[in-house]
């Protein structure tokens, strides 16, 4: 008997072993005539199946060590056991919490707002159709985005929680799961395409079962989008293109395979920092900024400010730049809504269109001479 044990183990394992690999295989031929219905954003895969979809999440946030898959599951639907493993959402959603106000306007663009029931610090939320049902008391405000009131959660027993983690240690994540709250981290807010940012919507057209609605609404951006800029694509870079402004002593500027970047080479400018390297932002020295671009004529300034003279108050050396001096300085930044939330940190992202727009107007304006600026406001 003793001699036969090894023979056993090895049998079993390799019994084991060969129905892993046919799992494998299973899934592999299940996805193989299904297709990925995401084109721009790096960060999200949808991939829908009879009566269920597969949704993965890849770089969820900076440097990442770990993806998140979720199966969205139609009632009655039968999904495949080598699936069951992921986590389960049962959709069309009747009920959702989402923490980052870019998601608002694609809710109110699917038409499903009114299944939004709970948002951390509800003051950033700028649109009208949303604030009134937080005033009306449907949207239940949860707290703040790394500390959510999971006790409030809990009672609002909503069908899914919609929110993001900033690194690999994410404890209030945690806590809702064990809590019995089904989660999903969403990570539109690491996308640096302009249309990648705003193809999210369809995460949400598949989360309410409107798949057809978000496609639709998606396609039309994208023919925005490169209608405006095959508009620019022939015209000289004339501008030159001083970015950002002082926080404290740093002066953030965007990098060149940034959000922002990709926007300005869509408009045909001449970015100044368009050669460096990276997504998000570098800190430099004033000093640094001001050899560079102190003969800048265009100037997106970053902050919420009203006037050229409100801005030029925060700092007196901003008078040096030329763009100053020329009364050429933008930002995106000085519209709020009614309790105070930033209008183009909320719809930008799901509008990029209008936003690129709003550069050819800046660079190109007589390309669009009867366009009035969405985001954009001129300090005089």
């Amino acid at each position: 008997m003793k001699h036969l044990l090894p023979k056993f183990i090895f049998i079993f394992s390799f019994l084991l072993l060969v129905g892993c690999k046919k799992n494998e295989e299973t899934v592999a031929a299940s996805t193989a005539t299904a297709k990925n219905s995401i084109e721009y954003a790096s960060g999200l895969s949808i991939v829908k199946h009879e009566g269920y979809s597969v949704v993965t999440v890849s770089n969820p946030w900076p440097n990442a060590n770990k993806k998140f898959t979720y199966i969205l599951k139609e009632k009655e639907a039968k999904v495949p056991d080598s699936l069951q493993s992921y986590t389960t959402i049962k959709i069309p959603l009747e009920s959702v919490v989402v923490t980052s106000t870019t998601n608002i306007p694609f809710l109110e663009m699917l038409e499903v707002e009114t299944k939004l029931v709970g948002f951390p610090h509800t003051d950033y939320v700028s649109s009208e159709k949303t604030r009134a049902l937080i005033d009306k008391g449907s949207v239940k405000n949860v707290g703040q985005n790394e500390k959510l009131n999971v006790e409030q959660l809990i009672e609002l027993s909503p069908d899914l929680i919609v929110t993001f983690g900033v690194d690999n240690n994410n404890p209030m994540l945690d806590n809702l799961k064990k809590s019995g709250l089904n989660v999903f981290i969403q990570a539109d807010w690491m996308e640096q395409s302009p249309l990648g940012k705003a193809e999210w919507i369809k995460l949400y057209g598949a989360l309410f079962g409107k798949e057809d609605k978000a496609k639709e609404l998606f396609d039309k951006i994208v023919l925005s989008y490169n209608q405006a800029k095959k508009l620019a694509a022939d015209q000289k870079a004339t501008s030159t293109v001083l970015y950002g402004s002082m926080y404290e002593d740093v002066w953030y500027v965007a990098k060149g395979n940034s959000w922002v970047a990709q926007f300005m080479k869509d408009a045909h400018a001449n970015y100044l920092w368009a050669d460096l390297k990276g997504t998000g932002s570098e800190g430099l020295s004033f000093e640094k900024v001001l050899v560079k671009a102190k003969t800048a004529n265009i100037w997106i300034a970053a902050g919420s400010f009203k006037t050229l003279e409100e801005f030029g108050n925060t700092n007196p050396h901003y008078t040096q730049f030329d763009a100053f001096k020329n009364k050429n300085v933008y930002t995106f930044e000085s519209q709020f809504g009614a309790t105070g939330g930033i209008i183009y940190y909320e719809s930008a992202p799901s509008r990029p269109d209008l936003v690129l727009k709003d550069y050819i107007k800046i660079f190109h304006p007589d390309l669009l001479p009867g366009y009035e600026l969405t985001f954009a406001s001129k300090l005089n």
